[in-house]
């Protein structure tokens, strides 16, 4: 399995607006492109000031095949669709390789 992670830091204005936004459209549209199995949307908890709420969505895909797919398929019209929060985000992608999951 891999993990495309993406880590979103808002301005707090935005935050209640771009939840809604994030659980009832983005996410669900991440899904509907096939690429990705699922997704975990979590807050980061920590200690630090990062400058305003953050947030780690994690889309689950079969490979990075699938993944780079993604990129050249889907990527600029999803990435497109956060023009409303212009400017008051800021977003980091990682990649993650899956070597075992425990339960």
């Amino acid at each position: 399995m891999y993990i495309y992670n993406v880590t979103i830091t808002l301005e707090p204005e935005i935050e209640t607006k771009w939840l809604e936004w994030m659980q009832q459209k983005h996410i669900p549209e991440m899904i509907k492109t096939g690429k990705f199995s699922g997704a975990l949307m979590t807050r980061v908890i920590t200690d630090q000031d990062l400058g305003g709420p953050t947030y780690s969505v994690q889309y689950r895909c079969s490979s990075k095949a699938v993944l780079q797919a993604y990129y050249s398929e889907n990527a600029e019209k999803m990435r497109a669709q956060s023009v409303p929060f212009a400017g008051k985000f800021i977003a980091f992608r990682t990649e993650l390789d899956v070597i075992q999951e425990f339960s």
